[in-house]
């Protein structure tokens, strides 16, 4: 009786790396391919990419729509969190990752599979990302990574799938790399590997350009719960069809394209361009409506948090204890925040212009100057008094030449006295020097 195959589950997407990984895994191992193929919200048509992984070769090809997983697990808490790796990139890629990860392992067990594969490269971010993370949740899977291993060039892969008879979208002539989901689109390769280079045109597909976007601005209120959007002008939506929409509204402006160096966790610098026009929106909806309802203090550590989060995301450390620790923290943070916010999307631009909240902590008759100012103005003198007495009096003691000790001098903050131009505006006669 014939010794029965080994199975590895691998994650496709239709594209080059993956379809031609379905021929080179049983050349190199001799296993059986089962594909699986994951809707993060951007998948066209399932089917026509589950019949072409089985036309190439797989024994087995299953689809699975994870985009509402996708929302309430893994982007609507990265939101919460305030969540932009290096203050710019909203984590699109990086996201959606672990889910990958959770679903490849939960396939395998259930396909009494020996091994999993992706088609990530040997020096990008997405190898640590599901590598960790199946370390997490399945210790005894085999991790297959062909790109990382048959170190072919994108020209020679694009080659092998011509001779193979795989059909792939990619071109010689038109190298560009691509990942989609819900929250955003990553491009790199070709000629965006120059961060000189302006990106053209022909890479946008989300969005398009300022100077072709639409002269007159569109508004749009977007109402939080506990920090997730629910609402978009006063329509409650689920997640999947408000972000769809507000990547078509942002797009149609121009808002969502991002050109960032990006530090890799692998050590190098590399140059990415993104569309995410929901994201960019509801970034800067949920950080105003925060300005309006936390205090100053917990803003301030909500920033550090917030950071540690996007590393945590984009370093592959979703499942580990410290992200349950920062999760506790985040979701205690976004109790209050329930509020509503208008935005205006313009020419590229998404700008906040009026936020709300039953819960803010804003108060217009202590800040306005006009008669209904609440405010005590003759608290301020002895206020003042008390804040400054600290730096009056190391002025006092410590600034002056000291009998046998250095003066503590303020050369690099105190500018040189100017000398007088003139006597008080309107007198002609100039001081002589």
């Amino acid at each position: 009786m014939a010794e029965q195959r080994k199975k590895v589950v691998l994650a496709y997407s239709g594209g080059l790396d993956t379809s031609v990984a379905i021929k080179w895994i049983p050349e190199k191992y001799h296993m059986d391919v089962i594909t699986l193929t994951i809707d993060l919200g951007a998948v066209k048509d399932l089917d026509a990419i589950r019949e072409k992984a089985l036309k190439i070769g797989a024994k087995k090809a299953i689809v699975l729509d994870a985009k509402d997983t996708f929302i309430k697990y893994f982007i609507f808490p990265a939101l919460q969190a305030g969540a932009l790796y290096e203050g710019v990139y909203p984590l699109a890629t990086a996201l959606g990752r672990p889910l990958i990860a959770k679903l490849l392992a939960d396939v395998a067990h259930e396909e009494k599979a020996d091994a999993v594969a992706h088609g990530c490269t040997g020096k990008g971010n997405d190898q640590v990302r599901l590598d960790v993370s199946l370390q997490v949740l399945n210790p005894k899977l085999q991790i297959i990574a062909p790109v990382r291993e048959w170190k072919m060039t994108r020209d020679e892969e694009i080659r092998y799938a011509e001779e193979h008879n795989i059909p792939v979208e990619a071109k010689i002539k038109s190298p560009y790399s691509t990942d989609e989901n819900l929250w955003g689109r990553s491009i790199e390769c070709g000629i965006l590997e120059d961060p000189w280079a302006e990106p053209p045109e022909e890479v946008f597909k989300w969005t398009k350009s300022a100077q072709d976007a639409p002269d007159d601005p569109e508004y749009l209120e977007l109402h939080f719960e506990k920090g997730i959007p629910v609402a978009l002008n006063e329509e409650e939506m689920d997640g999947v069809v408000l972000i769809n929409t507000l990547n078509a509204r942002g797009g149609k402006h121009g808002v969502g394209r991002i050109d960032h160096l990006e530090n890799r966790l692998v050590g190098i610098k590399s140059r990415e361009i993104y569309e995410s026009p929901a994201a960019v929106i509801l970034h800067a909806a949920h950080r105003a409506l925060a300005g309006m309802i936390m205090t100053k203090d917990a803003l301030r550590f909500k920033d550090i948090v917030s950071a540690q989060y996007a590393d945590l995301i984009y370093n592959g450390l979703w499942f580990s204890a410290f992200h349950q620790d920062l999760v506790a923290y985040v979701l205690s943070s976004q109790r209050l925040m329930t509020g509503t916010v208008r935005v205006r999307l313009s020419k590229g631009t998404c700008t906040v212009v009026g936020r709300k909240s039953p819960l803010s902590l804003y108060s217009e008759k202590l800040a306005t100057y006009q008669k209904e100012d609440t405010f005590d103005h003759s608290a301020s003198l002895g206020f003042i008094k008390i804040y400054g007495l600290p730096v009056k009096i190391q002025a006092q003691k410590q600034m002056d030449v000291l009998a046998g000790k250095e003066a503590l001098h303020l050369d690099s903050i105190m500018p040189p006295k100017m000398k007088s131009l003139g006597k008080a505006e309107g007198d002609k006669n100039k001081v002589k020097e």
